[in-house]
């Protein structure tokens, strides 16, 4: 084996994929993005649907460009959000396009599901958090609504596994992404069959799951012959972007916390087991799997998705500003004025956020912001001030203290919101790397291929390889009056 390898990973997030190249010596991991390309939501008649053909093909097309550039590939591997699933017929071919998560048809579907079967046992064989976008209640909802696709579904893939079916012609759901579901049963490691055929899901067109670091086979000659190359092994990384992304987290402590920074913030700690329990489903936690038999034990916040809303919205009307210029606008806004809960309903699809903030600050008797840079700072102190609400709720269904907060992923280059967070929290907050995502799927690719002997070590290649930015508490006690408020509203 050369002394360098090159991998190739391909980061698919809700709003843009890319296909990253990461060459790798032993000990330093670097990492260089090829090819971007743009994903949203497609809304047509009264849903929101992924374009799934389309990212197929942006793949392929980062895979040309990876070789084009002179590159030998020892491996690649994909990883995208959780949740959403498309379904394939008896001759493999996909029944429709798949749905997106924010599509509204899973509105209502918790109160049907709980009629069927209650909250408690969902959570005693799941573990999982309860999210009207989880999966079960996809499914649940095309059953309601007379869904002939079910009927016609031979094999279930989650959105990475579809894309590795098309790329190797094998179908299996990979561990990580399978326990975003909401049907996988952690603690038996196996599905929870009996529970989705109590909701009358079938159950007979899941197929194998696989762990985080499996190869899953060469590249399809057809893909190969067409671009050039002879055959490449496709690898599972954890295929969902968290499970990646926790991965790399260059961890303190086994007590330390990390958030998952981007349009979601998945705040968490990471253990050796599921920790079901009274607290942790009052507190709506959610077991989800890791790399190397471990538990992301975490909790979703609706992360950047509103001040990206915002953005896009002032787009429309003319108004084009770019990061920095956000973050200039907010600095100059007044402290700790307006509060909004990100994670409540009127927040949760797109639209014209800049309105809908000021609607929830009028509702709730608050200053209602009028610049620009007063909504802006009223959504990212909310977060800051969301992630210390979980942080308490984290250690309350723990029942121990935790300690530093790492960040990771494209959010981190909001210093401001990183600044926030140790403010709000009064806690270290240790920011990087940027790219933790690719870096964790990089790094297993390169653990599947006997490269990498441990988690540790691969954290290790992580420390060697970034730069990771502190951030320490300062101005506490106006922070934890603004908290107190804070809490009154959610």
């Amino acid at each position: 084996m050369p002394a360098t390898t090159n991998y190739l990973a391909y980061d698919l997030g809700a709003s843009s994929g890319r296909a990253v190249i990461g060459r790798f010596d032993g000990a330093r991991l670097e990492i260089e993005e090829i090819h971007r390309f743009p994903n949203n939501g497609i809304p047509i008649g009264n849903n929101y649907y992924w374009d799934a053909l389309r990212l197929f093909d942006e793949m392929r097309t980062g895979l040309r460009l990876a070789v084009r550039s002179g590159q030998t590939l020892n491996g690649l591997g994909c990883d995208t959000w959780g949740v959403d699933y498309g379904l394939l017929d008896a001759q493999d071919n996909l029944l429709n396009n798949p749905y997106c998560y924010r599509d509204p048809r899973t509105q209502g579907m918790l109160d049907e599901a709980f009629k069927r079967i209650p909250r408690e046992e969902i959570f005693d064989q799941t573990g999982i958090q309860f999210m009207e976008l989880n999966t079960l209640y996809q499914l649940l909802a095309q059953r309601l609504a007379h869904s002939p696709q079910l009927d016609l579904a031979h094999t279930f893939l989650t959105m990475p596994d579809l894309f590795n079916f098309w790329f190797t012609g094998n179908k299996t759901c990979e561990y990580s992404n399978a326990t975003t579901t909401q049907f996988y049963n952690p603690q038996k490691n196996a599905w929870a069959t009996d529970m989705l055929k109590t909701l009358d899901i079938p159950t007979d067109m899941l197929p194998e799951v696989v762990s985080p670091g499996t190869v899953l086979g060469p590249i399809r000659k057809s893909i190969a012959d067409d671009i050039g190359i002879s055959a490449i092994d496709v690898i599972a990384p954890a295929c969902h972007d968290t499970g990646s992304a926790v991965a790399s987290v260059p961890l303190s402590s086994p007590d330390a916390v990390y958030i998952s920074c981007g349009t979601w913030a998945l705040m968490g700690t990471e253990l050796p087991e599921p920790a079901i329990n009274e607290k942790a489903l009052l507190h709506n936690f959610t077991n989800e799997g890791g790399v190397n038999n471990t538990i992301r034990f975490l909790k979703n916040i609706s992360g950047l998705w509103i001040v990206q809303e915002c953005r896009r919205i002032w787009e429309q009307s003319g108004k084009s500003y770019d990061w920095e210029k956000l973050m200039a606008l907010a600095m100059e806004a007044n402290a700790l004025t307006s509060f909004i809960d990100p994670d409540h309903p009127d927040f949760g699809t797109p639209g014209d956020m800049p309105t809908r903030i000021r609607d929830f600050c009028k509702k709730t008797s608050q200053p209602i912001p009028d610049t620009e840079g007063e909504i802006i700072r009223t959504a990212l102190e909310s977060l800051a001030l969301k992630c210390r609400y979980v942080l308490n709720q984290l250690e309350d269904a723990l029942d121990k203290t935790l300690g530093d907060i790492h960040i990771v992923g494209g959010g981190i280059h909001n210093t401001l919101l990183c600044q926030f967070i140790a403010s709000a929290t009064g806690r270290t907050v240790l920011a990087g790397p940027a790219e933790a995502t690719a870096m964790g799927n990089l790094l297993m690719q390169a653990m599947a291929k006997g490269q990498i002997g441990s988690l540790n070590e691969l954290r290790d290649v992580v420390r060697a390889s970034t730069e990771i930015k502190t951030y320490e508490p300062v101005n506490t006690s106006a922070w934890n009056g603004a908290f107190e408020k804070f809490q009154k509203l959610i």
